[in-house]
């Protein structure tokens, strides 16, 4: 069996998880009345059982911008990234017209849109820095083998902070698949290339600056 197959499944499911719970609390965050506190902690609590169930398989990124951010620090190969970016992104589609099957094009399905979408260079801007918030947690904790069993919980919470702050500004996807899925079941991909390129800027700089600043060289290095 192909090397890579195991953990892009563990990947497509990851990613569809956190779509899927996530875009579908967001869609009905004012039926439910759960709000944005409900929607934050959609996703926090999706992320960390994630985080949980797929981390031991494939390193549970469900997110292109994490997996960028291992990429561009050697931690993956070009062949596993486009494998998991695959996956990730066939997985978010399929919670996208899951979602639409289920309740309908409801609030945009959940998209990851907010006061400042129209203007793009703040949107990548809030974008790259909650995305550096995120990844700089996960590196800090997964990546280099610290925080033993509260991995989850640290990245989970991160997670619900940055949502919490963001949400109601840029959606704050921080993941360029958590966007795509109820962007291509809805049909409107136009805002999408910011979600790509702020969560991108912001895990680029995450994975820089903690290798270079706080990064002992003793520390392990797990590959997915």
């Amino acid at each position: 069996m192909n090397p890579n197959l195991k953990p892009a499944i563990a990947e497509l499911i990851g990613t569809f998880t956190l779509v899927f719970i996530g875009a579908g609390a967001g869609a009905l965050a004012t039926t439910s009345g759960a709000g944005l506190v409900g929607v934050a902690l959609a996703h926090g609590i999706a992320l960390m059982v994630i985080v949980y169930t797929w981390g031991p398989i494939s390193g549970a990124h469900a997110n292109p911008a994490v997996t960028f951010a291992m990429l561009v620090r050697q931690r993956m190969t070009w062949v596993s990234v486009l494998w998991y970016w695959a996956a990730q992104l066939f997985g978010a589609a399929l919670a996208g017209f899951a979602l639409r099957g289920i309740i309908g094009n409801v609030n945009g399905l959940g998209a990851t849109i907010g006061l400042l979408t129209s203007d793009a260079g703040k949107t990548i801007l809030l974008e790259a820095i909650l995305t550096f918030l995120l990844v700089i947690t996960i590196y800090g904790t997964a990546v280099v083998g610290r925080s033993g069993n509260a991995v989850g919980l640290a990245i989970g919470f991160v997670l619900t902070m940055d949502i919490l702050m963001g949400g109601a500004l840029t959606g704050a996807s921080m993941n360029p698949a958590r966007t795509f899925g109820p962007a291509i079941a809805t049909g409107d991909l136009s805002y999408w290339w910011m979600y790509i390129m702020g969560p991108f800027l912001g895990a680029f700089a995450a994975a820089f600056t903690y290798d270079t600043f706080f990064h002992s060289g003793g520390e392990a290095q797990p590959r997915p």
